[in-house]
């Protein structure tokens, strides 16, 4: 389950970078479909962040994960 949440992670990371380059790029080179695919891009990165938080609720009610951390209370 690590392995799956730390690549969706970098997939994460990866999109948000497609999206910058298509960002960057803008216009040029006479390519006006670049802002579809920035906001493609885009709505993938959400997508795959939804997947790891349900990924990680599901972790932790089936008890694969456990929330370490600061006491709530001292």
């Amino acid at each position: 389950m690590k392995y799956l949440m730390g690549l969706v992670f970098v997939a994460i990371l990866a999109s948000l970078g497609t999206a910058l380059v298509f960002m960057m790029r803008g216009g040029q080179d006479g390519k006006p479909k670049s802002g579809n695919n920035m906001a493609r891009a885009l709505a993938v990165r959400v997508g795959l962040s939804v997947l790891l938080f349900i990924c990680l609720l599901i972790a932790w009610k089936l008890g694969w994960i456990q929330p370490t951390g600061v006491p709530a209370s001292r």
